[in-house]
């Protein structure tokens, strides 16, 4: 059974979620978003909360409901506060603009690299070595963090690379003679 399924998402103020069949719509200061729920889900919804429960007590009734209310969780939250996810760069020369909808990536390769944000993100650079990206879309934010990070992910040994802020390096050592 899943415990994260009988948790109820909580509705903060200015936040509005309309039912239409299987159809979820949530919309809130940042824009609106929708999710499809799956047949074995059920939603109602109370003053303030929603709560999901499975329409029969099997395994996989119960997997769908944990994983449609997290779901429902971070529409809620991305639409009311949105997400935010930080990127630096690391090496020498290595720089990040970002112009309009794109970002230009200086990558230590023999050309400019320049990623096209996907509608819904938005990046800032308040330094040259810093990327910053928001969207109400946790899914589209991940996305775009993570195809930004596959043209020079960090390598072990020097560390040099585009990182997540909070990731972890492990560090190998070099050969020895």
């Amino acid at each position: 059974m899943s415990r994260v399924a009988k948790a109820p998402v909580t509705l903060p103020k200015g936040v509005e979620v309309t039912l239409n069949g299987r159809q979820v719509q949530v919309k809130g200061a940042k824009g609106a978003l929708d999710f499809t729920l799956h047949e074995l889900v059920e939603l109602n919804q109370e003053e303030g909360k929603l709560q999901l429960s499975p329409r029969q007590d099997s395994k996989d009734a119960w997997m769908q409901t944990g994983t449609a209310r997290a779901v429902l969780n971070n529409l809620v939250t991305g639409v009311s506060a949105g997400f935010e996810r930080k990127l630096q760069l690391v090496g020498v020369g290595y720089k990040a603009q970002a112009k309009g909808s794109s970002v230009n990536l200086a990558l230590g390769f023999s050309h400019p690299i320049d990623y096209q944000l996907p509608e819904g993100v938005t990046a800032e650079t308040p330094t040259p070595t810093e990327i910053i990206l928001k969207s109400n879309n946790k899914q589209l934010l991940g996305q775009a963090a993570a195809n930004i990070r596959s043209y020079r992910p960090p390598e072990p040994y020097k560390g040099k690379g585009v990182r997540y802020s909070d990731e972890v390096i492990i560090r190998k050592e070099a050969k020895k003679k």
